[in-house]
Order: C-alpha cells, then structure tokens, then sequence
C-alpha cells in the first residue's frame, strides 16, 4: 500500500513539473518574440519546412476527406429525401470539424515530430548547451521561428483542405451521384455562414500553437523527460510522447473549442 501511494505521489510531482515546465517554456518563447534584432529568413525557411512542404499531404487528405463525406452524406441524405443538402453538409463538417483538425493532425505526423527530433538531437549532442555559452537566446534561435511559421502555416493549410474537400464532395455528389449542381453549391452558399468560418480559423490558429509547442518543449527537454534520456532510443521516444501528447492535445482543444464558439 505505501509502495503505491509512494508511486503515485511520485507521478503526481512529475506531472506538476511537466506542465510547469512545458507552461513557462510556452512564456518564454512568446516573450522572446517581441526581443530585438528580429530575422525573417528563418521564419521564411520554416514557412517552407512546415507549410510548402506540407501541401501535398493536405492535397491528397482534403481530397479524400470530401469524397468519404460526399459519399456517405448521400446515402444518408437521401434517406430523408434531401440530396440536395450535400453541399451544406459537406462544407459545414470540413469548415467546423475535419478541416482544422485533420490538418493538424497531418502537419504533426510530418512536420511535428521532425521537429522534436530535432531539437532533441541538439540537446542531445549538446547543441544547445553551446548555443547559450555563445549567449544565444536558445528559445529565439531554435523556437521562435518555429512557432511563428505554425501560427501562419495552419490556417493557410487548413482553407487549402477545405477547398479541395468540397470540390471532393462535389466530384462524388455531382459527378457519380447525379446530385444538382446549383443545389449543391447553393446550399453552401446559405448554409456557411462567418460565423463557422471564424471557429475554423480560431481553432487552426490554436492547433497550430499547440503542435509547435509541445513537439519542441518535449525535444528541447529531452533530458528530463521521464521517457528520454540521451541516445538515439530517448529521442524516439520522447518524439513518440510528442506526436501522442499534440495529438490528443489537438481533440482536446477541438471540443473546447467548439462549445465556447457554439
């Protein structure tokens, strides 16, 4: 009995120094920011690693997505008698729900989790230790330039997956199912309104903080991760922990989201 009251006082403490840690991490690199002598190259150069370089993979998504929701919308719809719905149905589900969320999700699985093997290596090879005996700002050099092309990228990323996944839906309901084409984008038209719009945008923005944040705090403290360590197998894991964590972090988010805006 005392063995696991002890073990779990033990996880407890960790818990509390994890999210302390991760929380004045998050401080940090948002303070440093706003410091002097500010590059835009960098954040250009992570624009490309997280954004460009994501394009496809959001391309090949968004188009799926809109077919499976093309597809099992009309089945459903047409049940009731209202195919001409698809297009409501289709453009509300990705602009609410699967647009931002299966964007992060794809920008984690390719972008987030090199992220945090990179910054772990470089604690691990002691990088970062050099960084700061050269008085470089580690949080500037290595963070900021990461979070800030995430803010950017995710909810450009995420208008790319919401336009191919309604032309998606439309190639399925129009094209296969013979669903009306004015029907289709006319319910759209009155069905999408700012309002959605905005909670998609206010949820990439936030999915796209929350990935950058976690997937480098997990890497940068690579050392005191309770999984880490040092060695190739302390970054696997620990990169592991960071894709599970930004990703459940992600649904989380999602629904607090949605029943703030809702």
């Amino acid at each position: 009995m005392l063995a696991l009251l002890e073990k779990l006082g033990y996880e407890t403490l960790w818990l509390l120094e994890t999210t302390g840690r991760m929380g004045l991490f998050l401080v940090r690199a948002l303070v440093s920011i706003f410091g002097k002598s500010f590059k835009l190259f960098p954040v250009v150069r992570q624009i490309h690693f997280i954004g460009a370089r994501s394009v496809f993979v959001i391309l090949f998504t968004g188009a799926f997505t809109g077919m499976v929701l093309g597809l099992q919308g009309y089945y459903t719809l047409r049940k009731f008698g209202s195919e001409g719905f698809l297009g409501s149905a289709v453009a509300l589900s990705l602009v609410r729900e699967l647009g931002p969320v299966l964007t992060a999700l794809m920008v984690i699985g390719r972008a987030g989790s090199a992220m945090c093997a990179e910054v772990g290596i470089m604690r691990n090879s002691e990088q970062i230790d050099a960084l700061e005996c050269m008085a470089i700002d580690p949080y500037r050099y290595l963070v900021v330039p990461k979070l800030l092309a995430g803010i950017i990228v995710l909810p450009l990323l995420t208008a790319i997956f919401d336009v191919i996944g309604v032309f998606g839906g439309y190639l399925i309901g129009v094209g296969l199912f013979g669903v009306n084409e004015g029907a289709y984008f006319e319910g759209m038209y009155a069905s999408v309104v700012w309002a959605d719009v905005e909670m998609g945008l206010v949820k990439s923005l936030v999915f796209g903080l929350l990935l950058v944040w976690i997937c480098t705090c997990k890497g940068f403290f690579l050392h005191l991760e309770q999984s880490g360590g040092f060695g190739a197998e302390g970054v696997s894991r620990t990169t592991t922990d960071a894709v599970v964590l930004s990703s459940v972090s992600v649904l989380v988010w999602d629904y607090l989201i949605s029943a703030i805006m809702l």
